[in-house]
């Protein structure tokens, strides 16, 4: 499921308009260039639309206006794909207007902003630690929020990829016969994530780490363990021919 982005109109009044809202530098008052930028962001021109708020911007509008404004240019860079640059832009909205309605919004967007970051597992993993860290900061503020379910899927994935990056890790120092840096890894990725699925990759990996360090019997342990609790793995054929030998 997509954030669902809005453009925020803003009604202002005849005063404001008189009021300082228009700059000698612009070609046009300041509503009309507001009004443009919501025009070319309907019909996806979303460079034209940041160009145009970042002039609103500049002009130093009414308060409200300026916010409406700075949430637009983030949501246009998010759906231009511009996700560094979207974060940014939600995260100095929050900062600015700490008690504005639309702030839980922003911290889903820069959340999203994050998620959109992630790469594959032999990625920087940053991304993943950016996005975790704001959707739970996310369910704490906004238990009730308008995309916690959303959220949670998106916690979900994230930590799904942390446990990704650790099975990645620690495959990585069986091929290089690091046996107890595998150990270490996998013994740590199968307590961390045990609500997740991947559990009986997990123990597979342990197992042979183990096995392949000399402790047979805790090698055997661990395979037993995925053969009582993961019978229909993929593994379990080849932990048999191993749980087999004399």
């Amino acid at each position: 499921m997509k954030i669902r982005f809005k453009i925020f109109l803003v009604f202002i009044g005849t005063a404001f308009l008189l009021q300082g809202c228009s700059d000698l530098k612009l070609n046009k008052p300041v509503n009309e260039l507001y009004r443009d930028g919501e025009v070319s962001f309907q019909k996806g021109r979303y460079e034209d639309a940041l160009a145009q708020w970042k002039r609103v911007k500049e002009s130093f509008p009414p308060p409200e206006m300026s916010a409406r404004t700075e949430i637009n240019i983030a949501d246009a860079f998010f759906l231009n794909k511009d996700y560094i640059e979207a974060a940014a832009e939600y995260e100095n909205f929050r900062k600015l207007h700490p008690s504005h309605e639309l702030v839980g919004y922003a911290l889903f967007g820069q959340g999203l902003s994050y998620f959109s970051q992630i790469k594959g597992i032999d990625t920087d993993q940053t991304p993943v630690k950016n996005a975790l860290a704001i959707f739970e900061s996310y369910l704490k503020l906004y238990p009730n929020g308008a995309n916690t379910l959303e959220v949670q899927d998106k916690i979900r994935a994230c930590r799904d990829k942390q446990l990704q990056y650790e099975l990645y890790v620690g495959r990585y120092y069986l091929r290089t016969k690091s046996y107890p840096a595998a150990i270490a890894r996998l013994e740590r990725a199968l307590y961390s994530f045990v609500d997740l699925p991947r559990s009986d990759e997990t123990l597979f990996y342990l197992g042979q780490a183990y096995v392949d360090d000399g402790q047979n019997a805790k090698g055997r342990e661990i395979y037993s363990r995925l053969l009582k609790e993961y019978s229909k793995s993929k593994f379990v054929p080849e932990i048999k021919k191993v749980i087999d030998k004399p």
